[in-house]
């Protein structure tokens, strides 16, 4: 059985793990350091999970109160997700709230998610739209008030965000009226009002040697968080997708002489785990499938100075409050303010090093796949040829790092 202290000490780790307390009942301890309660328990054979609520605004006294009730619901038949609904219902005057349906949807949804997407969405909705929509009953809130809510992204130079976040309080709307608690989607139109993006179908990137070194330039004189600067810096060192360096902790680095006790040759090593990659859900749960990313002599020396702002966190390139990531748009707006709006994001690193390595180096097109995470797109080869070419890997990276340092 858990303790408080047991639960209070719980701390983040590179994966999301559970702490088991009795009769189904467990604490579950996401990458971010995220702590919530969760209950499973079967109904009709099915295995099902109720989600109790976030440490420590529910208390380990709490969570164990309200697994009784659930125990106690079932015994009589009843399904305690749908009575959590009910209850939820019946307390706002016979109409749900947004936040109610919101958080029913997010629950509803977060089996199929990733625990760091699964964050950011809740994140995003308590930041941006709880404050204010989430007290409104769903059939009281009109596109205006949407779009309202979205302005305020805009207007802070977050299109991307603004879109995101409109796309799931549409989603939360459709949730509502699959399960009768709501009757129009007011967010489907709302995308018409939106402010037009800077780009087209492709991510905005720099191309050129020359213009890729003026942009890490004006980004280091922008005044922002140095582990900002520093995650922006590694995403380019490293061509990785946002969410794999935003998710990043130091148990995944290898090859690293942190304390200087190495002797001989050491190959630094970065192994993402599957989990953060842009995967099927099947290949997400196999280890086999982590992506490792040889890392050159700057993307180490980028870590040792990320380690002495870090301290001794899970998280790599940490926010403001120490227990999350950086902000999705964090290295976004630094390249806006940097004067790069619309010409460069952060997901534009993968199109730079694909691009300037290929024309470098085209007999090597295979290696700067495989740099990227790519899978052959022949299923045979990819089927059979397992071949990882880290030293030719290791070798574009170094030579990347030497192109792009200014």
């Amino acid at each position: 059985m858990l303790t408080n202290a047991a639960v209070k000490a719980a701390g983040a780790r590179s994966r999301a793990y559970k702490m088991a307390d009795e009769r189904g009942l467990y604490l579950f301890v996401a990458p971010t350091g995220l702590k919530s309660w969760r209950m499973k328990f079967r109904l009709q054979g099915r295995e099902k999970l109720l989600t109790i609520g976030s440490w420590p605004e529910v208390t380990l006294a709490d969570a164990r109160a309200q697994c009784d009730q659930a125990r106690e619901q079932l015994r009589r038949g009843d399904d305690p997700c749908v009575a959590r609904r009910r209850a939820a219902h019946s307390a706002d005057d016979a109409a749900w709230t947004f936040e109610v349906a919101a958080r029913a949807w997010h629950s509803h949804q977060c089996p199929g998610w990733t625990e760091a997407h699964a964050t950011d969405v809740l994140t995003s909705m308590e930041r941006d739209v709880f404050a204010t929509i989430g007290h409104m009953a769903l059939g009281t809130i009109t596109p205006p008030a949407i779009l309202q809510v979205l302005r305020a992204i805009e207007d802070r130079g977050a299109g991307e965000t603004a879109r995101r976040v409109r796309q799931r309080i549409s989603a939360v709307f459709g949730f509502a009226i699959s399960i009768g608690e709501a009757s129009a989607d007011p967010a489907a139109i709302v995308k018409r009002a939106l402010r037009p993006q800077a780009h087209g179908g492709r991510q905005a990137a720099i191309l050129e040697l020359v213009e890729i070194r003026a942009l890490l330039g004006a980004a280091e004189d922008v005044k922002a968080a140095p582990i900002v600067k520093l995650a922006s810096r590694f995403l380019a060192l490293t061509a990785v997708r946002l969410g794999a360096l935003r998710g990043a902790t130091w148990s995944e680095f290898e090859g690293i002489d942190w304390a200087g006790t190495l002797t001989g040759p050491t190959l630094p090593l970065w192994r993402v785990p599957a989990a953060r990659m842009k995967l099927s859900a099947a290949k997400k749960r196999d280890r086999a499938f982590d992506h490792l990313v040889p890392l050159s002599v700057e993307a180490v020396d980028v870590l040792r100075q990320a380690r002495a702002i870090a301290g001794a966190g899970a998280l790599v390139f940490p926010g403001r409050s120490g227990s999350a990531a950086i902000g999705e748009s964090a290295i976004g707006d630094l390249y806006d303010r940097a004067g790069y709006a619309g010409r460069h994001v952060p997901h534009g690193w993968r199109a730079s090093f694909a691009t300037v390595m290929n024309e470098r180096r085209p007999l090597e097109r295979a290696a700067i796949d495989l740099a990227l995470g790519h899978a052959p797109k022949d299923k045979v080869e990819a089927a059979y040829n397992r071949s990882a070419q880290m030293r030719r890997r290791r070798a574009l990276f170094q030579e990347w790092a030497a192109l792009i340092s200014v």
